[in-house]
């Protein structure tokens, strides 16, 4: 049914929840995450089993004393980090390549890209870590042990992640249509890429990027299962000898996905804000 401005009404199904719905749900939703992140950040404070609250478990990061206790958390984020900055450059060299040209031309096989990158999260971890054991026995011979490493098979297990944001940024944009128009005006397809498609997607690249960051802080059963150090493996190690770092090491990468989702979340908004004041 048209409006007599011309436009159409969207028909809507069922009832909207109230405001005092909504926010009763708010914060129902609210209190289940911030719960736990209160009592956690309440254990990093506190002494013993006193009950009083103190900094020196803050400070002891710090202290060189402890430096030979803490290291290995400091190696297994560096590790996660070069790990992080690698899976990235698969997403960006190889995932993003894939699903543009894709798009461009080759439309049929989009169905195919889509499973193909869908499939690791529909199959358990520890089953991916039978099949990659034999796989990384041939990658510690050809390029050695390191940590790094597993960057190849946690890009696998980010490519769910990975693949929606960006998969959703082609589909809001017409890339034919754009692509064709910046060919026809006589831009190159170097010009194209950079120019058009890049910052249309700029969205679902940057929202890829972050949540494959966290896919890589947060993974522990592979490192586990096939013995390299990283930043939660390095968690669970030092957790044995004193779990108020531990968890504030924990709390710490917990705040920055907040953060990395807050961020998503702010381009997401500039970006509808400038296609609306075009």
């Amino acid at each position: 049914m048209n409006r007599p401005g011309g436009t159409a009404r969207v028909p809507r199904f069922g009832a909207a929840p109230s405001r005092v719905t909504a926010a009763i749900v708010l914060v129902v939703i609210g209190l289940v995450f911030a719960v736990p992140l209160v009592a956690l950040a309440q254990f990093t404070f506190r002494q013993g089993t006193e009950g009083s609250l103190t900094l020196a478990h803050y400070t002891a990061i710090a202290d060189p004393v402890n430096a030979t206790t803490y290291q290995p958390v400091f190696d297994g984020l560096g590790a996660s980090l070069l790990i992080a900055v690698i899976a990235v450059a698969i997403v960006l060299l190889v995932l993003l390549p894939a699903q543009v040209i894709t798009a461009l031309r080759y439309p049929r096989l989009r169905r195919v890209l889509e499973f193909v990158c869908i499939v690791p999260i529909t199959v358990p971890v520890v089953v991916l870590v039978v099949g990659f054991i034999p796989v990384y026995q041939v990658v510690a011979q050809v390029f050695g042990s390191d940590a790094w490493t597993l960057s190849f098979a946690i890009g696998i297990i980010a490519l769910p992640f990975a693949f929606r944001p960006i998969a959703a940024a082609i589909t809001a944009m017409d890339m034919a249509v754009l692509s064709e128009a910046a060919r026809s005006l006589g831009a190159s397809w170097w010009t194209v890429t950079w120019r058009v498609l890049l910052p249309n997607l700029r969205r679902g690249i940057t929202a890829a990027c972050f949540l494959t960051i966290t896919v890589v802080l947060g993974e522990y059963t592979l490192a586990s299962f096939l013995s390299r150090t990283t930043f939660q493996t390095a968690l669970v190690l030092v957790q044995q000898t004193d779990p108020y770092v531990a968890a504030i090491f924990s709390l710490g990468a917990l705040v920055f996905g907040f953060v990395l989702l807050v961020v998503i979340g702010r381009i997401g908004a500039r970006r509808s804000g400038e296609k609306e004041s075009a």
